[in-house]
């Protein structure tokens, strides 16, 4: 720890400022329990006269005194950066047992005028689900979580506060020959995840999540309960990829359920700069969306240091030429993670004919079931019990912040250099590369709100994590991802440079949600949506033209 050397005058200078600093930190603290106990009453006021919560509310409503907000509010906090003491916290925590409680917690908070966020597993990048910067409810949707399987439709109807953990979990009790094309996080949120698309490590082979919802129920504006009849096909279409919290609380999807093989093919494989690792990549731009339909390959490419390798003892073997870099210095690891939906022996056959210049081999390959593939892609060791996908607490600590970007045409080997070089740099961010193409390209972008489909070779996410506290460090590690956006501008899509809305990224836009909110939203919305834009913003306008529900990157209505 560096010594500070100050004058008299400066340390009281040092200390006023401290003073003055907590001063306003408990003014601040103390308005904000004022407004909080306000909107506590007045909330709980409403909910009394509803005879569906009046007998429920000490166990659904959590207030600012109540012992058990702070672990209700924290225990789906996914990022660390909006969970800080200058973080605004909200008014109260509603968290529903059954549906007409959903419906009790919109009525009233419209009642009172406050704003109400919607947090199914809380992975929003951005925190919005929990974050605000006026007065705002959280309606926490966790206790609403059930999953009922029905293999002899071959469907599942999964409510919103469930998480896929919970979905993959239940789909494999009652079938081993069934799963289902969503993300590889397990303790993301079926509601949040599907509603931006949903997409995994089987969307060549099946698409996105949203393409395998085939019916929904939704709470909307005025507190009714609708399924995909009663709503009609604008809204139906809506929530499947435009985000379902711009048009209501979507309780529940329904599901069609995909054939998976009895055996699936996992590997990691990494290279360096000092494995000809540009090659490698610049090769597997031609291949990525074209290759076999049941193979996904996510590159993961990350800063990192040689490491000094063991001596190699068999002389007959040809010795690699000396990289000339010495253990410690900096790199670029790429490390290729894939699935391929069949046997290795098959797996080696399509690589061998289509991609050769990874150099798989037998001893790279794991063979296992669609569910062990689960826990494999979570990091989990082989042969974890599947159990372990019904913890919804998530392990990761860090602080972070992802950007998005798609890629249709190669990066040329010198543009894959400086990339290389930034990396490198910058020291902490990264990125990941995941493959597109099969049944993608199949699919019309008007389809579904998600409009990313035929063209795109990857979709890109930018990535910082750190766990270093303070301004100082989140701006340092926030900028490096800017930089990475920045310097990837020339190779990636253009008018508009698109972005993936479950990779939330504020820094393409925002609205206050004042008169000028279709112009803000336009600005964000054509890079999530593109033409689908303005068919969202007709939908908003007909089932919530009041602009109910809202946040800083919502659907905007047309105000008249």
């Amino acid at each position: 720890m560096k010594k500070n050397i100050t004058t008299n005058s400066s340390m009281s200078s040092s200390s006023s400022s401290t003073m003055l600093l907590l001063l306003l930190f408990f003014v601040t603290l103390n308005s904000y329990y004022s407004f909080a106990s306000s909107d506590y009453d007045t909330f709980v006021q409403c909910l009394s006269s509803n005879h569906n919560t009046k007998n429920q509310i000490s166990n659904i409503v959590y207030g600012p005194n109540n012992s058990s907000f702070t672990s209700v509010l924290q225990d789906y906090i996914r990022n660390p950066r909006f969970n800080t003491p200058a973080t605004r916290k909200p008014s109260l925590i509603v968290t529903p047992l059954q549906e007409s409680h959903v419906q009790a917690a919109i009525l009233c908070s419209k009642k009172i005028g406050i704003e109400l966020k919607i947090r199914s597993g809380g992975h929003d990048y951005e925190g919005i689900s929990y974050v605000s910067e006026v007065p705002f409810i959280i309606l926490d949707m966790f206790n609403l979580r059930s999953v009922s399987v029905d293999i002899k439709s071959e469907t599942a109807w999964v409510q919103s506060g469930a998480t896929l953990g919970e979905l993959y979990y239940n789909i494999w009790k009652n079938s081993k020959v069934h799963g289902f094309p969503a993300g590889v996080g397990p303790t993301v949120g079926i509601g949040g995840h599907i509603s931006g698309g949903g997409y995994g490590n089987m969307l060549r082979k099946f698409g996105l999540s949203v393409d395998h919802v085939i019916d929904a129920r939704i709470v909307d504006a005025k507190g009714r309960i609708l399924d995909r009849k009663s709503m009609g096909e604008d809204l139906f279409w809506a929530i499947r990829g435009g985000g379902g919290a711009s048009f209501g609380v979507v309780l529940a999807y329904k599901i069609q359920l995909v054939p998976v093989p009895p055996v699936v093919t996992v590997f990691r494989v990494a290279k360096t700069l000092e494995d000809n690792v540009t090659d490698i990549f610049y090769r597997w731009q031609f291949v990525a969306n074209k290759i076999d339909d049941n193979l996904f390959i996510r590159l993961l490419v990350q800063p990192t240091s040689i490491t000094k390798k063991k001596p190699n003892l068999d002389m007959k073997k040809k010795k690699k030429p000396n990289s000339g870099k010495a253990p410690g210095q900096k790199t670029v690891r790429v490390t290729f993670i894939a699935q391929y939906l069949g046997n290795a022996t098959e797996l080696l056959s399509v690589m061998k004919s289509q991609f050769p210049e990874l150099g798989l081999t037998q001893q790279d390959c794991i063979e296992t079931s669609w569910i062990q593939s689960v826990l494999y892609w979570a990091n989990y060791n082989n042969g974890t019990s599947e159990k372990v996908l019904l913890d919804r607490k998530s392990d990761s600590e860090n602080f972070f912040k992802r950007k998005s970007d798609y890629l249709k045409t190669p990066i040329p080997k010198d543009g894959l250099e400086g990339l290389w070089k930034n990396i490198i740099e910058l020291g902490k961010a990264g990125m990941v590369f995941n493959a597109y193409g099969g049944q993608m390209s199949r699919i019309g972008e008007s389809e579904t709100p998600f409009p990313h489909r035929n063209g795109n070779i990857f979709k890109i996410q930018y990535f910082a994590n750190w766990k270093e506290q303070g301004a100082e460090a989140e701006k340092k590690y926030i900028e490096q991802t800017r930089t990475l956006y920045s310097y990837m501008t020339p190779y990636v899509s253009k008018n508009p440079r698109e972005s993936y809305l479950n990779y939330r990224d504020l820094d393409i836009g925002t609205t206050s949600n004042g008169k000028n909110t279709y112009d803000e939203g336009k600005v964000y919305g054509e890079k999530y949506f593109k033409g689908n834009f303005d068919r969202l913003v007709k939908v908003k306008t007909a089932v919530d033209p009041d602009n109910f529900f809202r946040n800083e990157q919502s659907i905007p209505p047309l105000l008249h």
